[in-house]
């Protein structure tokens, strides 16, 4: 069994066996071929007609940016209300007038760190690592084994820990930027009216209920019709802004840089303590680059430089402005730019942008799930693409539903944005970090950046990374255990589910035998053999407990036995001409094996169809699929704590048939049961 032990596997196989990476070197040809096109080539590069990227580019307004464009609802808000809380003589809490220098800073702070973080660092230097056009944790994670010797496979332990880790904190923010947002945008309702604050919580609920049952539809559906709303929503961003920049105009001189060097020399503590909240404007952007695979960089970087960063950046100075003129509009500075007769209509067109901006992070997600159950880090789950165009936009109803309810258990927990706002940052932050890390190793090993370069880059960007967690650390009590809870269960579930599968895996390669060994059986019992195709899922050249479990009870073997082995590759999709081999075995046996991209569904029939090219007599109409579905018991010997054990067993029987996962012909399948100790 391929892999290195950390407690478990650096690649391990995936569930039951069914899916057998193969280890290769950097030297191997065909994985230097793939990495070259990997880290260069997009699906929707500048090969792609001008058309085609203008309505990628509006769909990416309308998935990718969502989360950050509706930032404006809180961001502000919770900074300027961080600086300016006070306690009146009665004891209750209250706003003081903010000064000039105090608002600039924010400002600064707030431009800066759009401009360092999502400008900079994501979309020009972050999404550099993309593998075949596709980004995320994982799809990070898939290029660093290949920059990394065996020497190294204690950094390469440390990556998987790490990619983890940002899994599982990613999931956390995808059940938050929901309910902030959605939340964010219904407490508008307290602005237009008090009477109309009892409404804020069932009607966030109902919307979420609804955001969640429509992602069926899928995102380049959902894409469509979101586009134009955020057009919308960002030129209104833009409009508000303007028509409080020309209150104080003076307000733009906050892209001056000293402003937010001058808050933390004036206050560094304070200052520190505002990093907490001005975070905030600048969350999505790991969604961000988790998307990518939907609708390709080009796009995703053509909306946001033409597009969302100025209309954010003029909203925020224009909010900046407003607080100046109008010390009051401290407690909730977005709507009070909005006229008295324009805001229920507002509060109408944010509740639909906050719904868009839970998109990107739900795509995000799915994207994530589908990148770690090809590498074998989830079981198998169910993945519907939702597009014969693009590749990337799917649909994974467990992550949804599971989502949904963290989004209900977490407005339940955090009735207001105020609240919620506590335990956002933490997640956000440590993603960013994660990848930062992650991505210097790709950049080191992989693409042999010379230090002079890499040093410099990964250094600002790491502490940048750093000063934001270490401040939103503070919001642990007040908020921030909730996202590390829901990150560390998600951790536990994904190094379960690795462990569980690698013990499994050397237990079933311990008790196989040769297929070599199997034939010669044949030969020495003379067992007949009956006309058709029997077709046996395998992971490498040892017998399928189905075949030998077959051949034992029915003491029959079919004229033609196909072992089928799936390899996942370090590749979100491998072309159909490198996708297929084709091995001839003694006694009508054959030895096919199908490699297939961490972003690719494996679909047997249309496998073997392409193998039909390479010599291999198949028949769709006289082929049976054989399949094995273990049950795993968990009063083995195995090396791995009782509730590990019983959580991987409970995974195992939830995880999606062989005749789903493999798109297999149901009425041409026989499956066998087994069970095994653990």
């Amino acid at each position: 069994m391929a892999g290195v032990r950390l407690g478990f596997p650096i690649r391990p196989a995936a569930a039951f066996g069914v899916l057998a990476p193969r280890q290769r070197s950097i030297d191997d040809p065909t994985d230097r071929h793939q990495t070259a096109m990997s880290t260069h080539q997009a699906p929707h590069g500048s090969r792609v007609p001008l058309k085609t990227t203008l309505a990628l580019a509006l769909g990416a307004l309308g998935v990718v940016y969502g989360d950050i464009g509706t930032s404006p609802l809180y961001a502000l808000k919770e900074s300027f209300q961080h600086l300016a809380a006070v306690t009146d003589p009665a004891g209750q809490p209250a706003f003081r007038q903010l000064a000039r220098d105090e608002v600039l800073g924010v400002l600064s702070l707030v431009f800066w760190s759009m401009t360092l973080v999502v400008s900079a660092k994501y979309l020009l230097v972050i999404t550099r690592a993309a593998n075949r056009g596709e980004g995320g944790i994982f799809a990070l994670l898939s290029l660093v084994p290949r920059s990394l010797s065996s020497r190294l496979s204690r950094v390469h332990k440390v990556a998987v820990l790490l990619a983890m880790l940002g899994a599982g904190l990613l999931y956390g923010d995808g059940i938050i930027t929901p309910s902030i947002s959605v939340l964010s945008a219904m407490e508008g309702l307290t602005v237009v009216s008090d009477k109309l604050t009892a409404l804020v919580l069932p009607a966030t609920v109902v919307i979420l209920c609804v955001l969640f049952a429509v992602q069926q539809f899928g995102t380049g559906r959902i894409g469509v019709v979101f586009g134009p709303v955020m057009l919308v929503w960002f030129l209104v961003l833009a409009i508000l802004g303007i028509a409080g920049i020309l209150r104080e105009p003076h307000t733009l001189l906050a892209i001056n840089p000293y402003y937010s060097i001058a808050m933390f020399l004036h206050d560094p503590v304070h200052a520190f303590m505002l990093l907490g909240s001005v975070v905030l404007v600048i969350t999505g952007g790991e969604a961000l680059y988790a998307d990518m695979g939907h609708f390709g960089i080009r796009p995703i970087r053509l909306s946001w430089y033409t597009f969302a960063a100025p209309a954010l950046a003029l909203n925020y100075f224009g909010q900046g402005a407003l607080v100046l003129s109008d010390p009051t509009a401290v407690a909730n500075p977005f709507y009070a730019m909005v006229p008295g007769f324009l805001q229920l209509p507002m509060v109408a067109l944010a509740t639909v942008a906050t719904v868009i901006a839970s998109q990107a992070m739900i795509s995000g997600v799915f994207s994530l799930a589908q990148q770690a159950i090809r590498l074998g880090y989830l079981p198998r789950l169910q993945v519907v693409h939702t597009s014969g165009e693009h590749k990337g936009q799917i649909y994974v109803p467990t992550a949804n539903w599971l989502m949904l309810m963290g989004c209900l258990l977490t407005v339940a927990i955090f009735p207001s944005s105020s609240q919620l706002a506590g335990a956002y940052g933490i997640a956000v932050t440590a993603q960013m970090g994660i990848t930062t890390i992650l991505f210097a190793f790709v950049a080191r090993r992989l693409w042999r950046w010379k230090r002079r370069l890499l040093l410099p880059i990964i250094t600002l960007a790491l502490a940048i990374d750093l000063l934001f967690f270490a401040s939103n650390a503070m919001k642990i009590l007040s908020g921030g255990w909730f996202t590390l809870i829901v990150a560390f269960l998600v951790f536990v579930v994904l190094s379960t589910w690795v462990q569980g599968s690698y013990l499994l895996g050397r237990r079933i390669a311990e008790e196989s035998t040769s297929i070599y060994e199997f034939i010669g059986e044949i030969w020495a019992r003379d067992i007949p053999r009956v006309p058709g195709t029997a077709v046996f899922l395998a992971t490498n050249y040892n017998t399928p407990h189905a075949l030998a479990f077959f051949v034992e009870h029915a003491h029959v073997l079919h004229e033609r036995v196909i072992l089928l082995s799936i390899q996942p590759v370090n590749a979100p999709f491998v072309s159909p001409q490198r996708s297929v081999q084709v091995e001839w075995l003694p006694d009508g046996l054959w030895k096919v094996t199908a490699r297939c991209g961490f972003m690719q569904t494996p679909n047997v029939p249309r496998i073997l169809e392409r193998a039909k090219t390479q010599g291999l007599d198949y028949d769709p109409e006289t082929t049976t699929f054989f399949s094995r579905r273990v049950e795993i018991v968990p009063t083995g010997k195995a090396k791995m704590p009782r509730w590990q054990k019983l959580l991987y067993a409970a995974l195992a029987r939830n995880t999606v048939d062989t005749t789903r996962a493999f798109s297999l012909p149901p009425e041409r399948v026989v499956d066998f049961g087994s069970q095994i100790s653990l």
